[in-house]
């Protein structure tokens, strides 16, 4: 069925089923609330909509009930009894004068009478604020920010930009939003992915390297960073433009390198280890120094197997989730989930995600195969079905 122009492409379930209320305060930031509001909705949010009488100015009340869908409440007269179904609040953009209000207790407006609710309820509440540079400034207003932090708000600045702190993207600010109000759900692991290619040096300017983008392992990394999880990135060499909001990412393009990085990190309390980059099987034995001479003739290079990251961690990290990747290519199906499920078990694995190269772009063939230490095999038709099934199988834990 053809999509009506106020419908939106479901791109995630991070805020399915949640009921949020946007608060919508002046400032001209309020002219991005079409674009936030239908960026909830991508994600599985049922919003309803407040409108301050300064915010109604910059954008009226029929263009956010059309991207929303919902009815926009701008009047104390309302109904506010949905109120009390809200799951979480958020305030974007959040003006110095509702930041003041808000802690003074002041009432004038719907949105400070759901905000003081959910100081109740403990509700989760995050705001963005956006105004002049000058402004963000003044002493007066970081302790304003401070204050709002203390009674357990969660306050986001955005980036300085001519003269003024604007709000952030629609999407990062969604991502930063669903993250903060999942945390809070029970079950939330610390989950250590590896991704992108490794290389390894033929001289100071030649060398030898695989292929991955980096985009399965930043992509699997963003949905269970969405879901509330404490994600580690440590990436290897990538062309996927890596999600802002994601905590930290730890560089690595060597192989060697990369085993270290994940060494030291199993040291922590590590939850679960996801393996998506694309791991050399065979490194340069011996790099020359600075640059080898050019039309010398043939050129010999001595390569010898690499440390395979899945066995080395194998002890180390056996009592956590561990799912292992295995690309192949020009084999058939049955070949390729027999692969996967030999590497499940000399390594010890919880899953491995098999797939084939050919296959990844073709929207007519299935992303992956997950196998699991059954020997059972499942197929997973897009990238958000590979994503729901690594999350079920971090979430249900060893």
């Amino acid at each position: 069925m053809a999509m009506r122009d106020t419908d939106v492409e479901i791109r995630g379930d991070s805020l399915a089923g949640k009921k949020i209320l946007l608060g919508v305060s002046g400032g001209i930031a309020a002219v991005d609330t079409v674009r936030l509001a239908r960026e909830l909705r991508r994600h599985g949010a049922l919003v309803s909509v407040m409108m301050t009488h300064s915010a109604q100015k910059i954008i009226t009340p029929l263009a956010v009930e059309w991207a929303t869908q919902s009815e926009v409440i701008t009047e104390w007269e309302s109904d506010l009894s949905a109120l009390d179904e809200v799951d979480a609040i958020l305030i974007a953009p959040a003006t110095r004068d509702l930041l003041a209000s808000y802690l003074h207790g002041l009432q004038h407006g719907p949105i400070l009478m759901s905000l003081s609710a959910a100081r109740t309820r403990n509700c989760p509440v995050m705001m963005i604020p956006s105004m002049h540079a000058d402004l963000a400034d003044d002493p007066v207003t970081s302790e304003l920010v401070t204050e709002v932090e203390k009674l357990g708000i969660k306050v986001h600045w955005g980036q300085e930009n001519e003269g003024k702190r604007k709000t952030p993207p629609h999407d990062e600010i969604v991502a930063r939003f669903a993250h903060y109000v999942n945390r809070l759900k029970p079950n939330r692991k610390s989950v250590v992915i590896t991704l992108g290619a490794t290389r390894s040096p033929i001289d100071d300017i030649r060398y030898v390297q695989n292929t991955s983008s980096g985009a399965t392992g930043f992509q699997i990394a963003d949905y269970l960073h969405r879901h509330g999880h404490d994600v580690t990135c440590v990436a290897g060499l990538t062309n996927y433009t890596r999600p802002e909001w994601l905590p930290l990412t730890l560089s690595a393009d060597k192989p060697d390198d990369m085993l270290a990085e994940l060494n030291a990190l199993a040291n922590d309390e590590i939850d679960a280890w996801i393996h998506a980059a694309a791991v050399l099987d065979y490194v340069v034995k011996s790099p020359a120094e600075g640059k080898l001479a050019s039309q010398q003739g043939p050129l010999t290079v001595e390569l010898i197997e690499s440390s395979k990251h899945i066995l080395e961690l194998k002890k180390k990290c056996s009592d956590a989730v561990r799912i292992g990747f295995k690309l192949e290519t020009g084999i058939k199906q049955k070949e390729l989930v027999r692969r996967a499920f030999s590497q499940l078990e000399y390594a010890e694995m919880t899953a491995v995600v098999a797939n084939r190269l050919e296959d990844i772009n073709d929207d007519t063939k299935p992303r992956a195969y997950l196998v699991d230490s059954t020997g059972a095999d499942y197929t997973l038709q897009t990238m958000l079905d590979v994503c729901v099934a690594i999350t079920t199988i971090i979430e249900r834990g060893v």
